[in-house]
């Protein structure tokens, strides 16, 4: 069945236990591909509020309309 492979693993719960505690890193740095998802996380974070302070400063300081 397709479904062996996903069902009949073996338990590696004990290894990546001792991994994660034998780590003096912080807890959100442990996984591999930590630090790429924070990068990724941090980047569209700064997009984000770089585009909001735009918007704000836009509002803020706008031109005044002409009337016709």
């Amino acid at each position: 069945m397709f479904t062996d492979s996903l069902v009949n693993r073996p338990n590696t719960v004990l290894e990546q236990q001792r991994v994660f505690q034998s780590s003096h890193s912080p807890v959100y740095l442990r996984t591999p591909r930590a630090r790429l998802y924070l990068g990724i996380y941090f980047s569209i974070y700064a997009v984000g509020m770089a585009g909001t302070a735009y918007g704000i400063y836009s509002l803020a300081f706008s031109k005044p309309m002409k009337k016709d």
